[in-house]
């Protein structure tokens, strides 16, 4: 019998190692952060995270410029507030906008609006021309326009990743933040010790280049237009203000935020304070304090990505804000820098534990109709509440000490959570009275 010569078997390609890893590393990524599958997202993340570290700049341009005009902690806040009034005034109008109008357009046209103002800001510091009351016009006008770029940035994803996605997409979305809050205050403090605030105000308006081009390239083939509708404004906002009362947990939700939005989250307003009376630090220091509370912001959104479904979001809720108010307490009883980063790093990571959950809650609760509207309500509620924060923050901090005062707002944030685990029942009742009703 004759023997049948065999095919030699192929040599293994060295390649295909390398490559099996990168693909399957690959697969994982996207299995853990499904949103990202989509040229869309992708181009919407690259384009807001280079932007937001230039808002960053921005904000903690504008806190080192007063507090370096007027030696204040009052008029820190005073200023602070200017930026965030415009969200309690013009969001209600801004989410009706996003429901009206595609939500893309109204996206482009305000970030062109804020890449000019922030331009003609710097323009004004380089000139020499800045005062309070300047200072203070501008800040409105830049918050005014945020009041509508903010909700139609929060209704804008639903349009560029799948609903089922969509939770993922809202931890992302908050990551985007939290990053950019660790980059852009370091950045802040290395270009405002070379170029001054006013050259720092004109690298956050070229920052806007990015996210501008992201949404022309962003193609929306399968968009729902808006709904054309005659209703009158007005009844248009008082149908989503009552759609969000009538619903149990978007209620408990804006309620919750409407207490530490206030007590707890205006402490940012403060660090330029404390950074040059507590801890002696410049510019550049006062950075590394944004930045603390932004890298725990940062891992803050991992907990809550790893978490989703398996953890209660109650829990996650009531447990971030306890964390955040004992991370802000320690902090106001160190005056050892590297201790009072790490405490800050605490602080975000609860912060955002928190309020990256309760957001993913609304966002995939809301019908879509009504999204614009009520993401409006909630960011009303979470940013425009702020100034009264800001307020009383700076003048609690200029008569009693700015330790007394974010040490007030952490007990009152800590009284909040437990108020919110006292009436967990009765909220978990109206979740599954809720969820039995919807059907969802």
């Amino acid at each position: 019998m004759s023997a049948v010569a065999e095919e030699p078997s192929p040599e293994p390609n060295v390649a295909d190692g390398p490559a099996r890893q990168t693909e399957g590393l690959k697969s994982r990524f996207l299995q853990a952060f499904p949103p990202f599958a989509g040229r869309n997202f992708r181009l919407y993340f690259v384009g807001q995270i280079i932007s937001m570290i230039g808002t960053w700049i921005e904000m903690v341009a504008q806190g080192w410029l007063v507090l370096e005009m007027t030696g204040s902690a009052f008029w820190v806040g005073v200023a602070a507030a200017a930026s965030t009034v415009p969200t309690l005034l013009l969001s209600l109008l801004g989410g009706m906008i996003v429901d009206r109008y595609p939500r893309k357009m109204v996206l482009l046209l305000t970030q062109v609006l804020l890449m000019m103002l922030s331009f003609a800001f710097g323009a004004i510091i380089l000139a020499g021309l800045a005062t309070i009351p300047v200072i203070l016009f501008l800040a409105f006008l830049i918050g005014s326009v945020s009041a509508v770029a903010t909700p139609a940035i929060q209704a804008f994803i639903s349009e560029i990743v799948e609903r089922k996605h969509l939770a993922s997409a809202v931890a992302l979305n908050s990551s985007i933040f939290n990053a950019s809050r660790v980059i852009g205050p370091v950045l802040a403090g290395i270009l405002i010790t070379w170029i001054g605030t006013g050259g720092a105000y004109l690298v956050n308006g070229l920052s806007f280049i990015a996210v501008i081009a992201a949404l022309l390239a962003i193609k929306l083939s399968d968009a729902t237009p808006r709904p054309k509708t005659t209703e009158h404004p007005i009844q248009s906002i008082r149908d989503g203000i009552a759609y969000a009362w009538r619903h149990p947990i978007i209620r408990a939700i804006v309620l919750f935020v409407a207490v530490v939005s206030v007590f707890g989250w205006s402490f940012m307003s403060m660090l330029p304070v404390v950074a040059k009376r507590t801890f002696g630090i410049g510019a550049d220091g006062m950075g590394y304090l944004y930045s603390a509370f932004g890298f725990g912001s940062l891992c803050g959104t991992v907990v809550v990505s790893a978490s989703s479904g398996r953890v209660h979001s109650g829990k996650m809720v009531i447990g971030g804000i306890l964390t955040f108010a004992s991370g802000l307490l320690a902090f106001t009883f160190t005056t050892v820098l590297p201790v009072a980063l790490s405490f800050l790093f605490i602080s975000g990571l609860g912060m955002l534990t928190a309020f990256a959950t309760m957001t993913g809650t609304v966002q995939r609760l809301v019908e879509d109709r009504f999204r614009g509207r009520v993401m409006s309500i909630y960011l009303m509620v979470l940013l425009g509440l702020m100034p009264f924060g800001n307020l009383l923050m700076g003048f609690v901090s200029e008569h009693l000490g700015t330790a007394l005062a974010l040490r007030g707002g952490a007990l009152v944030s800590m009284v909040a959570a437990v108020s919110l685990f006292t009436y967990r029942k009765e909220i978990s009742k109206a979740w599954d009275a809720y969820r039995a009703s919807s059907g969802t």
